[in-house]
């Protein structure tokens, strides 16, 4: 069983920056696949980001790609999206999920309760 807690959404302006955290609990974390996904008003969650447990293999959606970088430190069980020239677009409910796979919702297992990202223009 793994737990996430995700933190660090917040309002910002368009062109500005947020990094999000996800804090895992339970064990092997570091066996897992770790990604990120956002889901928006009335659109189905989509997939933003994921890193594998191993080398650290990273893969990101073409939307953020560029922009945005994840990364894990598994010492402290810890996931990051690091979120650069922030859009409009990339206003989302953001949520951590880990599990064994890359890029549909059904490839992971536990998924965070989510985090807020608001963008202004």
């Amino acid at each position: 069983q793994v737990q996430l807690v995700e933190s660090g959404g917040g309002l910002v302006q368009a062109g500005g920056s947020l990094r999000l955290s996800c804090a895992a609990s339970g064990r092997t974390f570091s066996r897992y696949v770790m990604g990120w996904f956002r889901q928006a008003p009335g659109k189905e969650r989509e997939f933003v980001a994921a890193i594998s447990w191993g080398r650290g293999r990273t893969y990101y959606s073409d939307s953020v790609k560029g922009r945005f970088t994840i990364s894990r430190d598994n010492a402290k069980n810890t996931v990051y999206l690091q979120m650069n020239s922030l859009k409009p677009e990339d206003t989302a409910v953001y949520y951590c999920a880990a599990g064994s796979g890359w890029y549909g919702t059904n490839d992971y297992d536990y998924w965070g309760q989510g985090t807020q990202v608001t963008v202004s223009s």
